[in-house]
């Protein structure tokens, strides 16, 4: 991770791909108010125009952002750069179908921002979200925690969600983590799930509600399948990520730092490297700035390392 500070933020940003995910983002940090400029690049040029007008026509009243469609020059001087740019899941697939089409996509994105890169942190949004970080991070040779993914910061989210629903109590008073792949491997950090600093299994002693091994499944079944059933209903997913990706730009936009489940390519922690996965970090101006090794339970850990094992190969279809 950098040792560099953030410079002072111009409040810049880059949206790379303005289809339903991409323009979904630019209208929810246009709406929160949170950049100064955002641009969307697309290679459908008329398609940015359209979704840049469409989403400014409406903001009267909501701030001063400004948004606009431009080019890859324009990711000079950008705070933060958010690639969605790729094919999405159809009903039945998995991210790592995707494989195939997004990385080739994704070598050209990069190919075409690093003649105008001049600093700010990447974001990647794209699926496979983990191997497409890596491939990333990979190319653009940045200081470690720059490139990061969206990863399970959305998978958290609805842990937290379903919790809320079947505690009765409001989603602010959760705390916990869906970590690994942002697929199929992913897992629930079951031992550091708390209601206001209670642990779960505790909190569900004390108001009489089942915790045991059957509940936990169930919970996390719904979780795990949430984005394909929700593909199945619409077609797509596009509006919980964008939601979500604003708390990420405040940390970066701001240098407000926030703690977040992003996926980054590990340096050593839990005895791991050379593979992207999303863990609890710490989000500040540069990016990640820093990954949290919490203490996980031997089968947490276990967990992880079987994920890893599944990134790596499919690392390895990538690099052949």
């Amino acid at each position: 991770m950098s040792d560099a500070a953030a410079p002072l933020s111009r409040r810049r940003i880059a949206i790379i791909g303005a289809g339903y995910v991409g323009s979904s983002i630019a209208y929810a940090l246009t709406v929160t108010n949170l950049a100064r400029e955002i641009i969307l690049i697309d290679t459908n040029e008329q398609k940015a125009v359209g979704e840049a007008l469409d989403i400014r026509h409406g903001m009267i009243g909501f701030g001063s952002s400004g948004i606009r469609a431009g080019d890859y020059s324009d990711c000079r001087d950008c705070d933060l750069i958010i690639i969605t740019a790729g094919r999405n899941r159809r009903p039945g697939e998995t991210r790592l179908e995707l494989i195939p089409d997004n990385v080739g996509v994704m070598r050209a994105v990069v190919a075409a921002i690093k003649p105008h890169y001049s600093g700010g942190a990447i974001m990647v949004v794209s699926n496979p979200v983990d191997i497409m970080t890596y491939e990333c991070d990979r190319l653009m040779g940045l200081p470690n925690g720059r490139v990061f993914g969206t990863g399970c910061v959305l998978d958290t989210s609805r842990l937290i969600w379903e919790i809320a629903d079947y505690t009765g109590l409001k989603p602010d008073t959760i705390k916990g983590s869906v970590v690994g792949e942002h697929g199929d491997s992913q897992f629930p950090v079951w031992s550091r799930l708390s209601i206001e600093g209670i642990p779960m299994r505790e909190y569900c002693e004390n108001v009489g509600l089942a915790w045991d091994e059957e509940r936990r499944r169930a919970v996390f079944d719904r979780v795990r399948g949430m984005g394909a059933a929700i593909i199945a209903a619409k077609g797509r997913t596009h509006y919980g990520i964008a939601t979500c990706i604003c708390s990420l730009a405040d940390a970066v936009l701001n240098q407000r730092s926030t703690i977040a489940v992003v996926t980054t390519p590990l340096q050593g922690e839990y005895g791991l490297r050379d593979v992207s996965l999303s863990v609890p970090s710490i989000i500040g101006g540069n990016g990640v700035e820093r990954r949290i090794e919490e203490k996980w339970t031997d089968r947490e850990l276990d967990q992880l390392h079987r994920s890893a094992a599944r990134m790596r190969e499919a690392i390895q279809t990538i690099k052949t």
